[in-house]
């Protein structure tokens, strides 16, 4: 699965954060909410349009950029 399959960057929407696919929730948020000890069944209960499979997603191909090794 593309990236653009994931997330949306369109300066129409947000001004160009990126956004869940197929939404206005900004991937920042999931992050805010993780780092202040949310989990992501309180993160999915206040933004019912982002799916649990694609917070799931968003999660691994972000674990991937990070574990990956330089090229």
């Amino acid at each position: 699965m593309k990236t653009s399959d994931l997330i949306t960057i369109d300066p129409e929407i947000l001004g160009g954060a990126p956004v869940f696919k197929g939404t206005r929730v900004p991937l920042k948020t999931l992050f805010e909410y993780l780092e202040n000890d949310y989990s992501v069944e309180e993160f999915l209960e206040c933004f019912p349009s982002v799916s649990r499979d694609l917070v799931r997603q968003v999660l691994e191909r972000s674990e991937q950029a990070l574990l990956s090794p330089a090229a």
